[in-house]
């Protein structure tokens, strides 16, 4: 489920972002990272709200740098 948008899709048509054991919160393109996950849908509108409402914060319960949302938001590996 898109932690966004809150609709239900394939995981092959999400992006997996990751909080590993150390802490460290990423994208994960593989979908195969371990650690905690939660999905996002690769369009435009979802990405932005992620950003706007700090929804990372809320799904791993910790502060997420601003860097990660950027490099979301671009489409970029960490």
């Amino acid at each position: 489920m898109c932690i966004a948008c809150r609709e239900m899709k394939p995981k092959k048509e999400m992006l997996r972002v990751v909080k590993n054991a150390d802490g460290e919160i990423y994208p994960d393109y593989t979908g195969k990272a371990p650690g905690r996950g939660a999905y996002i849908c690769v369009g435009e509108e979802c990405r932005t709200k992620l950003n706007s409402k700090k929804l990372l914060h809320k799904a791993f319960a910790a502060a997420v740098p601003q860097e990660v949302y950027v490099k979301i938001e671009e489409g970029k590996d960490a």
